[in-house]
């Protein structure tokens, strides 16, 4: 039975939409190929979103051809063409015989794609993003004809604005986010477990809302008293008591476009110094919010932020939030006073007013996911802008 398609993210018109930008860009530094293995940019591509690993993989974009071609292990060639818009010859699989294999491996088929094509002696782009230092030497030593080009982050610059399909999706995810944030406060209390606060979010997350379910798993983020001067750390096996605070990061996911969403809960009545944290940083975030619009900087925000902050007797060191999109974050432009990326309509952003004072071993979350208009800001996150004050008897 042949292997049929499945309902893609997008329409294929789309997906020419974006490969044509990443060709004019190609055009513009004489490049005749692109080699593009980084995981979020294959699904802004292709639609592709399955996980393998550490798997080689890559999209091949010939400046000759309309379609890209996908190369992939070959027990993931009904992944992409259920997936992706690409017809089944577009699709190559490498033999099982160059998995594990220290001596050749998946990308040496991308190396050969390239000299089967007539392109092995051409401009050749790389975006070196998620390649090895030994990985990017295979390509430079079995290419020595071709002249390689550095490609790493021209894909994100262009993935920063969004079409009104992505956006779409993302406020699909937000509202995602903003049940799990609820059901959170629902679940919280004295005696419960992290692990089984955890386990009703990310079930949250991944039946979705309104008819939409989630359609991968971002990684949680989930730290309690005593442990609340931490930022990236899993749940625990503790269970939470009356006086925990617990700052929590989600995101919803839909096609691989996320809406992160931070928020800080206490079981009891919180303390002074965490409500004072807390009226600190929301003023800090609504002067971000107040300072976002067309023609601006990141820096511009920032600058606002630390002004609001300030004021309150706060300083925040780590950046005030980063471009989001796909696989929650890109690696592009970022909330920081050094920062001064235009901003622009449709960029979108997960605004952070996380602020860890390490040496006092403590920390205090809140953010939202927005999208820049032509006017000014939307705020795709819609969960109460508070903290969350719960009952300490359950």
């Amino acid at each position: 039975m042949p292997i049929t398609k499945g309902p893609q993210a997008f329409a294929k018109s789309e997906y020419l939409r974006r490969l044509a930008a990443v060709k004019s860009e190609m055009t513009r530094r004489d490049i005749d190929a692109l080699v593009v293995t980084d995981a979020a940019s294959i699904t802004y591509l292709t639609g592709y979103t399955a996980r393998a690993g550490a798997d080689p993989k890559g999209v091949m974009i010939s400046i000759r051809e309309e379609d890209p071609t996908i190369i992939l292990r070959k027990m993931d060639i009904p992944a992409a063409v259920h997936q992706t818009f690409l017809e089944r010859s577009k699709v190559i699989g490498y033999a099982e015989s160059l998995v594990g294999n220290p001596e050749k491996d998946g990308y040496d088929t991308l190396i050969d794609f390239l000299f089967d094509n007539g392109l092995g002696n051409r401009g050749v782009g790389l975006d070196m993003s998620t390649l090895s230092v030994p990985i990017a030497e295979k390509f430079k030593r079995r290419l020595p004809e071709a002249r390689i080009v550095d490609f790493t982050g021209a894909i994100g610059w262009i993935r920063t604005i969004k079409s009104d399909l992505e956006i779409a999706y993302m406020k699909e995810a937000a509202a995602i986010t903003d049940a799990g944030i609820m059901r959170a406060a629902e679940v919280m209390g004295p005696n419960v477990r992290e692990a089984d606060v955890i386990a009703e979010i990310v079930g949250t997350l991944v039946r979705g809302t309104d008819g939409k379910a989630g359609t991968w798993m971002a990684t949680p983020f989930l730290c309690s008293s005593p442990r609340t001067g931490t930022s990236h750390i899993m749940w625990s096996e503790d269970s939470l008591r009356s006086g925990s605070q617990i700052n929590l990061e989600i995101a919803g996911v839909r096609h691989g476009y996320t809406a992160p969403m931070c928020r800080t809960y206490s079981i009891g009545k919180p303390s002074d110094r965490l409500r004072r944290t807390h009226e600190a940083h929301l003023a800090g975030l609504e002067a971000g919010i107040s300072a976002i619009r067309p023609g601006t900087s990141c820096g511009d925000v920032a600058r606002a932020i630390h002004g609001a902050l300030k004021k309150h007797g706060f300083k925040k060191e780590s950046r005030c939030g980063y471009a989001i999109g796909i696989d929650w974050r890109e690696m592009t432009a970022s909330f920081n006073e050094t920062d001064e990326t235009e901003l622009k309509p449709n960029m979108t952003f997960h605004l952070h007013l996380g602020n860890w004072m390490i040496e006092e071993d403590f920390g205090y979350v809140i953010s939202e996911s927005i999208r820049v208009t032509d006017s000014g800001i939307e705020i795709l996150t819609k969960a109460p802008r508070k903290l969350f004050e719960l009952s300490d008897s359950k």
